[in-house]
């Protein structure tokens, strides 16, 4: 028997209304605050009937010195990047790109009409990370490992987890920064416990429905964020749909400028001369 604690929940935030690329409308979950998501950056969900608030995408922009994660609910986005890479994402597709020292790319719509949905996050890379060489994966939705128990479905998008008997190996794992992300299913009235490591940072973000954590409730939109000991116990309150997210705080200095995140401003300042000067991919 699982004799571990289970976490509180420290605080609940509500994703905001934003904007991001050539004007796509977002919630952002998160975004700032490195100390209380570490190694995570920022979270944003977006989605919409309106072709009018997806359909201008994110036209081509750079990254350093982290990584993007993109998850497709529905719709069809096709990426490009400077290396040749292209891959169109759709239902339930998974794009983990590491941007490293750094990399060009798009993300256009790939539909003119109908829902497009989904979530892209940005995980940090530790200094001796930063400025390695970019690298790019396409993850089709049914290579992502997947859980079912009692109506509970529990997709392994990263990471590694025993759940019900189970011993999951998420679609990308072995990273310095130890990264789990599941996308949770449950029915009412259903109960899971997730195990995660102590002193890793624990989010659990709500995008349906809303469910209970220790006595807390979370609803649609909302994220809570757990202390660092413990499982994550939680009860459903009715049809509910989660993203859990855990990982190993990177604990060093976090200088973000826009599209790059690096350990110091004078990093910040080369990271935007070498895109100027056309010396960041290379």
């Amino acid at each position: 028997m699982n004799s571990k604690k289970n976490r509180e929940v420290l605080q609940i935030n509500t994703a905001r209304p934003a904007s991001d690329g050539a004007g796509v409308k977002l919630n952002r979950v998160f975004g700032g605050k490195p100390e209380v998501y570490d190694p995570f950056l920022l979270l944003d969900a977006f989605g919409s009937e309106e072709a009018t608030d997806y359909i201008a995408g994110f036209p081509s922009h750079p990254h350093r010195g982290f990584e993007t994660v993109t998850y497709m609910l529905e719709g069809k986005m096709l990426h490009e990047d400077h290396m040749g890479n292209k891959g169109l994402l759709s239902n339930g597709d998974v794009q983990w790109m590491t941007a490293a020292r750094g990399i060009i790319h798009s993300e256009m719509p790939q539909q003119e009409e109908g829902r497009m949905s989904g979530f892209q996050l940005w995980v940090n890379l530790p200094a001796s990370e930063k400025m390695k060489d970019p690298f790019y994966r396409d993850i089709p939705a049914n290579d992502i490992p997947e859980a079912n128990f009692n109506g509970i479905k529990v997709k392994a998008i990263a990471g590694e987890i025993d759940i019900n008997g189970d011993h999951l190996i998420g679609a990308v794992s072995g990273l310095s920064t130890e990264p789990l992300y599941l996308d949770v299913h449950m029915p009412a009235d259903s109960e899971i416990s997730i195990p995660v490591e102590d002193g890793h940072t624990a989010l659990l973000y709500v995008y349906d429905g809303s469910v209970n954590v220790v006595g807390k409730r979370i609803d649609d939109l909302q994220i809570g964020v757990m202390d660092k000991q413990g499982d994550v116990n939680v009860r459903s309150a009715n049809n509910s749909r989660f993203l859990l997210l855990a990982g190993k705080p990177i604990e060093e200095s976090v200088v973000q400028h826009g599209p790059f995140v690096m350990n110091t401003v004078q990093e910040i300042e080369q990271a935007i001369q070498d895109y100027r000067d056309g010396s960041l991919t290379t």
